[in-house]
């Protein structure tokens, strides 16, 4: 919630027309290199190996690998930032970008090796069940741009000017959020030192863990490159950009909480279920967070289709988002909402894989998903903005048809009957609820106009 409320500030003063456009190129850039490299697939890959290690009474080859993993991660990102600084000209022309997004992009490359670091030391604390100030760290950064924002942008002159604020506020939100971890990693059993043993075996494990995750994380993050690509280069690259990545936060906080929810809660019961080879528990329970997403993500893909208008005039209509630039990202909610549950599949799915220790079957379907994703791009984007995020949906339906047949031909058998006569259930209903809520509005829209009106009458 936190990050709609940062979005909300940054489009009063930013809107979603002119420079802000390049901003958002900018920012895509480093963020998919951390997606692709830092926190999440660093950590995701560390923890296992560290606590292994913890559980074998090798606590001080356990520091020892997350000292060297430390120091090895601020060389090589560190090196990879100063790379991407250097090339970073090369890389805003390729979106149509001049010496702005460079400028930009400069001021926010160094979040990779933040993040990076930032990855290690949470990965540390998650692996001793300390999970409260890592997962505060997101809070504090979301606040520390909202207050760089709200102090800073007032008081510079230029949109250039205050597109710097916003840049060096994340790169200070991102400071804060690598240092506020580090006071609780004191009265552990061991610290971080100045070593690199690349030799040990278990540094080299982590490092090879990561692949499918980085792999993985790359080809889900790249589509959004590419949909960005599309939109700068053969739509408008002073608007199109812009008003995607808008519609997209808006379409992100029914997944963030509800399908992440359910899928993060029932994780590690399909992992004991797939270790304990009880796989009827495991069809059972997969098929059971099918219906849960189903029942929380249809109505609010049905709603935010019909009421993307108002629900766009409501959250971000507002000083520099003017009513103009609500179209335009309204049109892209209602295309993002097409395929919001099967996104939610997905992720469900996902996790059935990992828990089966089955990572690379998911990865080869993003991968395809990814060429799927550029050709329907290729195809799409004639009908405007909202060409892009139409592409996204029929792409989220084809991979969750995907992972679909393959889990059912993994498990033998996936007994989805019950949760497709749920499925039409929610559907029906939905859309009811949908046609009366559309109706509502429409009514409600006409004697808003009405009033209007009169009242510029003499």
């Amino acid at each position: 919630m936190l990050g709609l409320v940062r979005e909300i500030f940054a489009r009063y003063y930013f809107g979603t027309v002119g420079p802000i456009n390049a901003f958002e190129v900018a920012f895509l850039i480093p963020n998919t290199v951390r997606a692709l490299v830092a926190d999440a697939a660093l950590s995701s890959a560390f923890v296992p190996v560290f606590s292994d290690l913890l559980v074998k009474g090798e606590r001080k080859r356990a520091w020892r690998v997350a000292s060297s993993l430390f120091w090895l991660v601020l060389l090589g990102l560190g090196g990879l930032t100063a790379l991407f600084i250097v090339i970073s000209p090369w890389i805003m022309a390729a979106f149509g970008y001049g010496s702005l997004a460079v400028g930009l992009s400069r001021v926010l490359f160094p979040i990779v090796v933040l993040l990076g670091l930032s990855g290690i030391v949470v990965g540390i604390l998650n692996s001793y069940d300390h999970f409260t100030v890592p997962a505060l760290t997101p809070v504090f950064w979301n606040i520390a741009i909202i207050v760089g924002l709200v102090i800073g942008v007032p008081r510079a002159d230029g949109i250039s000017a205050k597109l710097y604020v916003y840049a060096f506020s994340i790169l200070i939100a991102t400071v804060i959020q690598f240092l506020l971890p580090l006071p609780w990693l004191r009265g552990r059993d061991g610290r971080l030192q100045l070593v690199i043993d690349w030799r040990d075996p278990a540094v080299r494990q982590t490092l090879v863990l990561m692949v499918p995750i980085t792999i993985g994380l790359g080809l889900i993050n790249f589509n959004a490159v590419v949909d960005t690509f599309f939109a700068a280069r053969l739509i408008d690259r002073f608007h199109a950009p812009s008003a995607i990545n808008a519609a997209f936060r808006l379409y992100m906080l029914p997944q963030g909480m509800f399908s992440v929810a359910v899928a993060t809660v029932l994780f590690p019961l399909l992992a004991r279920l797939a270790s304990a080879a009880d796989f009827d528990g495991f069809r059972r329970t997969v098929t059971t967070g099918i219906r849960q997403i189903a029942f929380l993500l249809v109505p609010a893909s049905v709603i935010s289709a019909v009421l993307a208008e108002p629900i766009v005039r409501l959250v971000f209509q507002r000083g520099d988002f003017t009513p103009r630039q609500t179209p335009a990202v309204a049109a892209s909610l209602a295309a993002f909402s097409l395929g919001l549950v099967f996104n939610g599949f997905m992720l469900m799915l996902n996790r059935a894989f990992f828990s089966l220790q089955s990572p690379w079957i998911p990865t080869w379907v993003a991968l395809v998903n990814l060429g799927l994703n550029a050709v329907l791009d290729g195809a799409f984007y004639r009908l405007g903005i909202w060409g892009l995020p139409l592409s996204t949906s029929l792409v989220n339906i084809a991979g969750s048809a995907a992972l679909f047949l393959l889990l059912r031909r993994r498990l033998g058998s996936l007994d989805l009957r019950e949760s497709a006569s749920a499925f039409v259930r929610i559907v029906v209903a939905s859309a009811v609820a949908g046609a009366v809520a559309y109706g509502v509005w429409r009514g409600l829209d006409e004697v808003r106009v009405l009033l209007s009106l009169r009242r510029r009458q003499p």
